[in-house]
C-alpha cells in the first residue's frame, strides 16, 4: 500500500468514525455558503417561529447566514419535497414538524419516502396541545368531560384541518376513552377558534401557545394538556395522562436534511443546535411559548420519527382520515 493510498484510507476511516483531522477540516469548511432553512408552513405559526429562532441564532455564530424560506402548502408536503430533492451538502435543511410523521400514512401518494429520503439531525422543541371547551359546557374537570362525552352524542369538536395534530389528538383521545363527538375541520386554527369562542362548536384540542391567551382571559376553559406531564406555563392544569395513563401527544419540531448528509456536517449541525438551546434567553422564549426544548442526537431523533410514524398510522387508520 502506497503512502498516498494509506493516507486516503485513514481519512475515510476517520470520516466514518467522526474523528481525526479529515473530520475536523470538513466541519471547519461548513457552511461554505448561505444555508437555506425550508419551513414547510406559512409565516407566523409555531414551525416558523422555531425555524426563525434557529436561523437567527446560527447566523450570529456562523460565517455564513442561515436564511428561512417559507414554502407552504400541501400540509407541509411541498416544502418537504424541496429538501428531499436538494443536494446532500447540508446547505438546504428542513424545519421538520409532527406533520412529517402524520403525512407518512395520511397522504395517499407522497413524492418522497418519509424516512429514506432524509437525514434526521436533532429533535429540538415539543409543544403540547390542550383540550379546551366553551365555558357553557357543564364540565370543569377532565373526568367530568369524559363522563359527559360518553353519554352525549351531540358534541362537536373543531380542528385546523383533517390530519392535523389537533384533529388526531382528538381521535387518539376518542380511541383511549370511548367518548363521542363529531369532527368539523376548518381551514386553519383561527376560524376554528373563532367558532369555538362563539359557541358554534363545543371543544378543541388546540396548540397550547395559541390557546393560552383565551385560557388566561377566561374565554375558554382548559381541562388538560396532552403531554405526558404538566406544562410549566400552566402548572395547575393537569395532564391527560393523569386520568388516561400513557396518553402523550406533542407537536414536535426538529432539524432535518436530505438523505446522505456527510457525518461531519451532521455533527456540526447537531452541536450548533445543542449550543443554541442551552442559552438562557432562548430557553426563556421557548418556555414563554408553553414549549419545551429537548435536543436529541441523530440516532435518538431517527428512532423517535420511526416511532411516531407507526403510532400515527394507527390513529389515521382508525379515524378514516385521508388526503390525496
Amino acid at each position: 500500500m502506497t503512502p498516498f493510498t494509506r493516507r486516503r484510507l485513514l481519512q475515510a476511516l476517520a470520516a466514518a468514525a467522526g474523528t481525526g483531522p479529515f473530520h475536523a477540516r470538513a466541519q471547519a469548511a461548513y457552511p461554505s455558503k448561505p444555508v437555506r432553512l425550508i419551513v414547510p408552513a406559512a409565516a407566523g405559526g409555531a414551525t416558523d417561529i422555531v425555524g426563525r429562532l434557529v436561523a437567527h441564532q446560527a447566523s450570529l455564530a456562523w460565517p455564513q447566514p442561515m436564511v428561512v424560506e417559507n414554502v407552504a402548502g400541501g400540509g407541509g408536503v411541498i416544502g418537504t419535497q424541496v429538501v428531499a430533492r436538494a443536494g446532500g451538502d447540508g446547505h438546504t435543511l428542513l424545519m421538520g414538524a409532527i406533520n412529517h410523521t402524520i403525512n407518512a400514512s395520511l397522504v395517499g401518494k407522497l413524492p418522497y419516502d418519509s424516512v429514506k429520503d432524509f437525514t434526521f439531525i436533532a429533535h429540538l422543541v415539543s409543544i403540547p396541545n390542550v383540550l379546551v371547551v366553551h365555558p357553557s359546557l357543564p364540565v370543569k374537570t377532565l373526568a367530568e368531560f369524559i363522563q359527559y362525552a360518553r353519554s352525549n352524542d351531540t358534541l362537536v369538536f373543531a380542528s385546523s384541518g383533517n390530519g392535523t395534530s389537533q384533529h388526531l389528538s382528538a381521535e387518539m383521545f376518542r380511541m383511549e376513552t370511548g367518548v363521542k363527538y363529531q369532527h368539523v375541520p376548518y381551514k386553519g386554527a383561527a376560524p376554528a377558534t373563532n367558532d369555538l369562542l362563539g359557541g358554534h362548536v363545543h371543544l378543541m384540542f388546540d396548540n397550547l401557545p395559541a390557546a393560552a391567551p383565551n385560557i388566561r382571559a377566561g374565554k375558554l376553559r382548559a381541562l388538560a394538556v396532552t403531554s405526558a406531564r404538566r406544562n410549566p406555563a400552566f402548572p395547575d392544569l393537569p395532564a391527560i395522562s393523569e386520568t388516561v395513563p400513557g396518553f402523550d401527544v406533542r407537536s414536535w419540531f426538529g432539524l432535518m436534511g436530505p438523505a446522505g448528509l456527510p457525518r461531519p456536517v451532521v455533527d456540526k449541525l447537531h452541536a450548533e443546535m445543542a449550543r443554541i438551546f442551552a442559552q438562557p434567553d432562548v430557553l426563556r422564549r421557548i418556555a414563554d411559548m408553553g414549549a419545551e426544548a429537548q435536543v436529541t442526537d441523530p440516532a435518538a431523533f431517527t428512532a423517535y420519527v420511526h416511532q411516531e410514524i407507526e403510532r400515527w398510522a394507527k390513529v389515521v387508520k382508525a379515524s378514516g382520515a385521508t388526503v390525496q
